[in-house]
């Protein structure tokens, strides 16, 4: 009989990222997924999942309109308790630093059950910036038995904070492995700048970028789009009010600016690799835009993602019109800094982290013997 693994996720993001890690469950010998879906996202959630093939065994439903984070994290242990006290699961899987996380962890560390978190080891080491996520995962951590790290710098960062190096493996980042699959499937939206033109896709969602910081994106925007008639710009707008608002009423008028509702994964890899270059805040991007070969510029200040920042295929340019402009007026003019870019090599891995983290469970839960092993290194993909 197959000893369950809870798989928990709220989000579109941690469903992209534990998508691989489903399927490696599902093809073990000797361990099978519990899907626990909390739906902090549901429509995007939704759409993942189908992509995927993917049905929870367990949907807590439990996104609220204006929800705080204090009331959100409360309903979330109470129903993973339910559930996890039902199904007595022998480990947990958590991803990120989402509050599904935390409440994740929290419950299984009260069951003790033992959680493996998926890319641990990101830090800002500002516990306020991006904010709850760095609280999130540095609390996760240390509730966290085996750290998954995805790259050799998050598990850096892990062995800094003395955490014992034999529950420390670096796997690579299963958004890779997500987006290899994903690619193999036809987008619902096609996505193509008009011809003669060079796209650039916008995308920002942070908490830290409302308000005035997003106002100096737009007007970013607006500025390049002045200076270069060839340039058009797609901007999936997120539904928060925050950021909708805004987006619509400095951008919405222009005639080369094409404001749509948030894409599904698919449509969204199909936007990445139409566009010329990218402008994000999203964590995500940043990891699956370089193996595309597209530059993407970070529309923050720090990132807990600096490898792509170190090998040179993303920069951080935080929300500086001027500084913004700056660097994509450079992309768009000088073709030995763009190629310089759009040619470096994603250093998140090379498709197989999935299959890593499950050896790693089989072996620690002593299912066998012989199991991938940790040895700091994880192959560097070539855009595709």
């Amino acid at each position: 009989m197959k000893r369950k693994i809870a798989v928990l996720f709220g989000t579109r993001p941690e469903a992209i990222k534990m998508a691989p890690i489903v399927r490696a469950l599902r093809e073990s010998q000797y361990l099978e997924p519990l899907i626990i879906a909390t739906a902090q996202h549901r429509e995007m959630l939704d759409q993942v999942l189908a992509v995927f093939g993917i049905e929870p065994d367990h949907d807590l439903n439990l996104m609220r309109p204006n929800q705080t984070l204090a009331g959100l994290t409360s309903r979330l242990i109470a129903s993973i308790d339910d559930v996890v006290r039902e199904a007595a699961p022998v480990a947990m899987l958590v991803q990120g630093d989402t509050t599904s996380v935390l409440a994740g962890s929290l419950v299984a560390f009260y069951n003790d059950i033992p959680v493996g978190h998926v890319e641990a080891g990101l830090r800002t080491h500002d516990m306020r910036n991006p904010f709850p996520e760095e609280m999130n995962r540095v609390v996760t951590g240390r509730l966290t038995r085996w750290h998954f790290a995805p790259t050799a710098s998050s598990a850096r960062n892990l062995r800094d904070e003395r955490y014992p190096e034999e529950t420390v493996f670096t796997t690579g980042n299963t958004v890779i492995d997500a987006l290899f699959e994903a690619r193999k499937h036809p987008a619902k939206v096609a996505v193509q700048p008009t011809e003669g033109r060079r796209m650039m896709l916008v995308t920002t969602h942070r908490r830290e970028n409302f308000g005035e910081p997003l106002r100096r994106i737009c007007a970013a925007v607006l500025e390049l789009l002045e200076r270069d008639p060839s340039l058009e710009v797609l901007f999936p707008v997120h539904p928060n009010p925050n950021v909708s608002s805004v987006v619509h009423d400095l951008l919405g008028t222009h005639p080369r600016v094409k404001l749509c509702a948030p894409l599904d994964y698919l449509s969204f890899i199909a936007a990445m690799e139409a566009a010329h270059l990218i402008l994000s805040d999203s964590g995500g991007v940043q990891e699956e835009a370089p193996a595309l070969g597209k530059p993407v510029l970070v529309l923050r200040d720090e990132t807990e993602r600096p490898e792509a920042i170190e090998v040179g295929v993303a920069a951080l340019v935080g929300t500086d019109t001027a500084r913004i402009v700056e660097k994509v007026w450079q992309l768009l003019t000088d073709p030995a800094a763009y190629r310089e870019m759009a040619q470096g090599a994603s250093p998140y891995g090379d498709g197989f982290a999935a299959r890593r983290i499950v050896d790693i469970l089989e072996r620690e839960l002593g299912c066998r013997e012989q199991s991938a092993r940790d040895d700091g290194t994880v192959a560097q993909v070539k855009p595709a």
